[in-house]
């Protein structure tokens, strides 16, 4: 059996990751397709416990490079329990955010810069890099709404994930823009889906690009 494949979907809160990501499973599964879907942070029972302690608004004085050892342990351990397996056993792996979240946010929104990122990545990851990822750019300002009003609405149904939705604007700009950094230097991984099209119109270029990349 031949390695799987390892998709991940990448953007600011508020892109539409997860919804192009649940209808891409969808689509996959429809074409036979064996498939595992994971989110980061999160995704195992220990990953699960990390992921509340980095978004809880309460979490205070995280050093940023606490923050960036917490992201890497919590992949770390997605990939031994999850990713990995799976992509033994030859299925496509769809994970919402990987090493480029971390390398925007951390590097980026954070201001440690790529280098250590990359080193990390290299160290916790085995260098593990995804096979294809998606990069959702919509309009800045409209996906930071999306984001904080979504946000909201899981506060007040009990959930708090709203830590970095407390940064600002300057935060995400710098996020934004590593993004964009990122995607120049690794065009052949990274493909961008930009502007503010309808969720189905989105879905058909994906699927367009994952046809391509699978039938490789």
């Amino acid at each position: 059996m031949g390695r799987g494949f390892f998709l991940t979907f990448e953007g600011l809160d508020g892109a539409g990751k997860t919804t192009q990501m649940k209808k891409l499973a969808a689509w996959l599964e429809a074409g036979g397709h064996a498939i595992t879907v994971t989110r980061q942070p999160g995704g195992t029972a220990i990953g699960d416990r990390i992921r509340q302690l980095l978004l809880d608004s309460r979490t205070d004085n995280l050093a940023a490079r606490t923050e960036l050892g917490l992201m890497f342990s919590d992949r770390a351990q997605a990939i031994a329990e999850v990713i990995s397996p799976s992509l033994q056993a030859g299925r496509v792996v769809l994970c919402d955010r990987y090493t480029d979240s971390t390398e925007a946010y951390q590097g980026g929104g954070r201001q440690l810069g790529s280098e250590v990122v990359l080193r990390m990545h290299e160290v916790m990851c085995g260098g593990l890099q995804p096979d294809l990822t998606i990069l959702l750019l919509p309009d800045f300002d409209a996906s930071l709404m999306r984001a904080r009003s979504r946000n909201d609405r899981m506060k007040k149904n009990g959930a708090d994930e709203n830590r970095f939705e407390r940064e600002n604007e300057a935060f995400y700009r710098r996020v934004y823009n590593k993004y964009r950094e990122i995607a120049a230097r690794e065009p052949t991984r990274v493909v961008i889906m930009e502007g503010d099209a309808r969720i189905a119109e989105i879905h058909q270029l994906i699927v367009k690009v994952v046809e391509e990349r699978l039938g490789r």
